[in-house]
């Protein structure tokens, strides 16, 4: 099972965050509240995700709810384990 931290931890190294990493709680927005969360970003996001957690996401899967906050990320991270 993922934890917050755990895709904290992908989004922050991901997006370079640095020490900004640690300001990320469940409920913090990522589209469009971080400058660095475009669409490439995304791409980035899933493979990290991927990579981690050992699993496959397909292209029909991925919606904007998914990357809505840390939380629906870390649900979504959930249902694919």
């Amino acid at each position: 099972m993922a934890s917050v931290e755990d895709v904290r931890q992908v989004v922050g190294e991901v997006l370079q965050l640095g020490n900004r990493t640690t300001s990320l709680e469940r409920d913090t927005p990522l589209i469009g509240n971080i400058p660095e969360f475009d669409s490439m970003a995304v791409v980035s996001v899933i493979t990290s995700i991927e990579d981690q957690f050992g699993v496959v996401i397909e292209d029909d899967e991925i919606t904007a709810e998914t990357f809505e906050t840390v939380g629906s990320l870390v649900d979504f991270v959930n249902s694919k384990l």
